[in-house]
């Protein structure tokens, strides 16, 4: 491997929703530059920061039906039987709901937990409180998805954070969806909730960190060997 290979296997690609953003740091860069030369090396790290915060890792993502694995990078905030929220229209009876937090150095990529197809997704406007808190669940804009799966429905809930205000869904109602699949993203700093059916087991703990569309939240059936995975 020559030091060209190298140097493009470090670097981690920038998602295309991030090109804008990257763009207007930089030009913003120029400007302060231009009023005092200090402030364009502060605007220089900012751009930097934003390269960095819309990076679009490859992962191995574990193929198998039975694993709800975790939407995004971040820290798993809750592990607790909640009632899913009533646009999600899972029921009255509470669900496994695992929570991952992520913070404005966290990759922001969302992805799908679970293979399926998508049956639901419902916006809710709302505040925009610390996405740590509990109440962030039922308080703040977000935005929910259901996916079919061989095991039930899975809720899927995009929730905007004190600094993130948008969020973004590509994919539409009768899609399909594959485990690993990237679906949208939160800007800058959120959580995801995962609302687990009935037989899932949780496999991670609270203050653990989650890797988007690598570690294993929940488990249906137990028992098994090794897992294929594959690059996405």
């Amino acid at each position: 491997m020559n030091l060209f290979d190298t140097i493009r296997n470090t670097l981690v690609p920038i998602h295309k929703e991030g090109y804008i953003f990257v763009a207007a740091f930089f030009i913003a860069s120029l400007i302060l530059g231009y009023i005092a030369e200090p402030l364009f090396w502060v605007g220089l790290v900012l751009t930097l920061w934003c390269a960095y915060f819309f990076r679009d890792p490859e992962r191995a993502v574990p193929q198998d039906d039975d694993l709800i694995l975790s939407p995004a990078d971040g820290r798993v905030s809750h592990v607790a039987m909640v009632v899913p929220p009533t646009e999600l229209q899972l029921g009255s009876e509470p669900m496994l709901r695992i929570s991952v937090f992520m913070n404005v150095f966290d990759c922001h990529i969302n992805r799908s937990p679970v293979r399926g197809q998508v049956s639901r997704i419902e916006y809710r406007p709302g505040q925009f409180v610390n996405a740590e808190l509990d109440k962030a669940s039922d308080d703040n804009e977000r935005n929910g998805l259901v996916i079919d799966t061989r095991h039930g429905k899975v809720g899927v809930v995009q929730i905007a954070g004190l600094v993130a205000r948008r969020i973004v869904c590509w994919v539409k109602p009768t899609e399909p969806v594959n485990a690993g699949e990237r679906f949208g993203l939160i800007r800058f700093g959120s959580r995801l909730d995962v609302f687990v059916p009935a037989g899932g087991q949780p496999r991670v703990s609270v203050g653990q960190r989650a890797i988007g569309g690598e570690t294993v939240l929940a488990e249906f059936g137990s028992a098994k060997g090794p897992i294929i995975s594959r690059r996405t």
